[in-house]
């Protein structure tokens, strides 16, 4: 194994990253604005269960409007900001969202359908304009630990943002569960604007009033392949969530579901800051790889649930780093003029994946079991990332990635 790579981790990448100015501050406000967007859908799932007394496929409905919505509005918001700056897209989706959240528990079910969509559309950008910012505040060099920031924050909000809303909801009502989204979401961006914090370095110019880059000179076959990486990373943490829950439901163990998934966001805190630690990264085809691959067995591990979280710690060591191994690439690929984009394609990307896996794991499950639930995810993102890992494996520097990569699983 060469030496650069078996030298130990060190902490002084991630103190040199919160060193530069206005990135300690935004990493902070990151893990609080985005909390009220992780507790979105469970919010609406909820009151749409008990508040209006109809079932779960009538709630998957209306967070599938609310998904489709921000997967086609990520990309045309992260343009608005591009050529507009943050403030006015920020403005203008805070009054979306305030609006939407406000009126949604009056709405019946099928216009709260059609509003969840528009609310999507107008979601607040939140996830694309910090990573955007990162690479604004970060050098080239110093964007690894950044990202992996950024992507230990994202785990923290989803351990937060689900519970906080489920005790909402059980302990006073759903109402009051979706009035605080709305809430939160409004105070998430009026923190944005008042921060406002930089979309472009000082040294890069924004785009001149009517010049526009023509998508095809930036969205390579290079960069087309980290957004699908993304987008298979998180089919396979999609699928991996639904197959982990019914695997528990099947033993009549549900009740450990929280402690299990605790352990599993854990796993991927402490791979998200060993890899903005490492001398070395690793490609993201190569993280995705390994995802996938320690993904497949964790069905051993039904039928008890310590059982099942242990065999899901190769897996979540590799969650974070994988996503943040991606929003890092984007951010070197894009050009600062398209760099919004850019980022909400590699949103609407993830999210893609994750409204896939899901389905797509479920109906393994009830054609087999939740064992094979596992196995198939893991093998479908193992289709989707193996070609462009051979691509990877074609250019000059193959060696090099193929003893990184024996080095994480050596690990």
């Amino acid at each position: 194994m060469p030496p650069e790579v078996t030298r130990p981790m060190t902490l002084t990448p991630y103190r040199e990253a919160l060193a530069l100015p206005g990135v300690a501050r935004l990493l902070a406000l990151s893990v609080l604005a985005r909390l009220p967007s992780t507790a979105a859908g469970v919010s609406l799932t909820l009151y749409v269960v008990l508040e209006l007394d109809r079932g779960y496929a009538a709630a998957g409905l209306v967070g599938t409007a609310l998904t489709v919505g921000s997967a086609i509005g990520a990309p045309l918001l992260g343009r608005l900001v591009d050529r507009h700056g943050l403030r006015p897209v920020i403005l203008g989706s805070v009054c979306a969202q305030g609006a939407f959240w406000a009126v949604a528990p009056a709405l019946p079910y099928r216009w709260l359908l059609v509003a969840a969509a528009v609310a999507g559309l107008a979601g607040l950008p939140v996830f694309s304009v910090i990573r955007q910012s990162l690479a604004a505040l970060v050098p080239p060099a110093q964007r690894r630990p950044a990202y992996a920031l950024d992507s230990m924050s994202v785990e923290l909000s989803f351990m937060m943002g689900p519970a906080l809303a489920v005790l909402l909801a059980t302990a006073v009502s759903p109402r009051a569960a979706m009035l605080a989204v709305g809430g939160g979401l409004v105070a998430a961006g009026a923190l944005l604007i008042a921060m406002n914090p930089p979309i472009r370095a000082r040294h890069e110019q924004p785009p001149q009033a009517g010049l526009r880059i023509p998508r095809r000179a930036w969205l390579t076959p290079r960069l087309a392949g980290i957004l699908a990486v993304g987008a298979a990373s998180t089919l396979v943490l999609g699928g991996t969530d639904v197959a982990l829950i019914a695997a528990l439901q099947e033993s009549d163990q549900l009740v450990w579901t929280s402690v299990v998934l605790a352990a599993w966001a854990g796993y991927s805190l402490v791979g998200g800051f060993a890899y903005g630690a490492a001398r070395r990264s690793v490609p993201p085809v190569g993280l995705m790889v390994m995802l996938a691959v320690a993904t497949i067995p964790v069905g051993l591990g039904t039928g008890s649930w310590w059982l099942l979280g242990l065999a899901l710690l190769p897996a979540g060591l590799l969650c974070a780093p994988t996503i943040a191994a991606t929003s890092d690439a984007v951010s070197r690929l894009a050009p600062a003029a398209v760099r919004g984009e850019a980022m909400g394609l590699h949103g609407s990307a993830m999210t893609v994946g994750m409204a896939v896996g899901a389905p797509l794991t479920g109906a393994v499950i009830d054609a087999s079991t939740p064992a094979w639930g596992f196995v198939a995810i893991g093998c479908a993102g193992l289709a989707l990332a193996l070609p462009m890992l051979v691509v990877q494996l074609r250019r000059p520097g193959a060696g090099q990635l193929l003893s990184r990569l024996l080095a994480v699983s050596s690990w």
